[in-house]
């Protein structure tokens, strides 16, 4: 075995995103991903070690159960290994750099020098990518009031969803989070700058996955009421010569499906709207499972391991 591989264990691997990111893992050579028994996954003991012999960490678990291993590592003091979180425990917590490289320019670099790094939520993926650049313009008010409207693919909610779906007794479309306190809520608002919390409603369509977010606005409310190509080109500026994130003209169809970057890290960013209606609505396009979750991982493994970009 080569002495420049980079070692990682995946806390939490049996997971759908777990499994993800080990798929993706092993098309990379400069990496070997090493696993414990599965009578031992839930032994901290074990789960300890393991973390003492790797480079980095990656975290698929409940909430409750990664503050419980990042606790472990914190326990090996200078030996701690790097770590990915991807659930949603410390996605605003002080410390963690907030993993979507994307964010800002030089936020790239943040990832590939920090220790602590939490992968962000799907859902906010879409939605940061579209507000944060037009906000850091002054294109949109901090204060505005946002609302964000998304669907996904049902891979995104967990075993029993996932059952039910696969099984034919789930619903065709389902509208949740209408308690208006969904979990990615406060990413959402911390990284997009919103002064104002956002309303979000979130969907589930009875297709394995791929989703859409949008953001409708009415042009007359944001500051200088800009046309819709200026949104398109502060999205288009903010994106360019990115790797991952692509800011691509409106189908003139005005339709738009959200499968086709499927098994993809790919996020598509466009701008639909008439400047004579004074409406537009921005829509982002990802794999819910690639650039919203595992994709994004590996995106951000490679930046702290220092490995070539993919």
């Amino acid at each position: 075995m080569s002495q420049n591989l980079k070692s990682i264990f995946i806390d939490g691997e049996a997971g759908t995103t777990g499994l993800g990111i080990r798929d993706r893992l092993a098309a990379l050579p400069e990496v070997v991903v090493k696993s414990i028994a599965p009578e031992k996954r839930k032994d901290p003991v074990a789960r300890k070690d393991m973390m003492a012999g790797v480079d980095l960490v990656v975290l698929c678990l409940p909430d409750d159960a990664a503050r419980e291993s990042v606790a472990l590592a914190d326990e090996l003091g200078s030996a701690s290994p790097k770590i990915v979180d991807a659930a949603t425990a410390h996605r605003v917590a002080p410390g963690w750099v907030y993993g979507f490289a994307e964010l800002a320019p030089g936020h790239a670099d943040k990832i590939a020098n920090a220790n602590r790094v939490s992968n962000p939520g799907c859902y906010p993926t879409g939605g940061i990518a579209l507000l944060r650049p037009l906000i850091d313009a002054g294109l949109i008010a901090q204060d505005h009031p946002v609302t964000v409207n998304a669907v996904s693919g049902y891979s995104g909610g967990g075993k029993s969803m996932i059952e039910a779906h696969e099984a034919g007794s789930a619903p065709a479309f389902e509208l949740y989070g209408l308690g208006l306190k969904h979990k990615h809520l406060p990413e959402l608002q911390v990284y997009s700058r919103l002064e104002r919390r956002p309303i979000f409603v979130p969907s589930v369509g009875n297709f394995r996955q791929g989703m859409l977010v949008s953001v409708p606005l009415h042009l007359d409310t944001l500051p200088g009421k800009p046309k819709v190509a200026d949104l398109h080109a502060a999205l288009a500026e903010r994106y360019a010569g990115s790797t991952y994130v692509k800011v691509l003209p409106a189908d003139a169809s005005g339709k738009l499906e959200p499968e086709s970057l499927n098994d993809t890290n790919q996020l598509e960013l466009r701008v639909f709207g008439s400047d004579d209606l004074g409406q537009a609505v921005l829509v982002a396009k990802l794999d819910n499972l690639g650039k919203g979750a595992s994709g994004a991982a590996v995106q951000n493994i490679r930046l702290m391991l220092g490995l070539a970009e993919g």
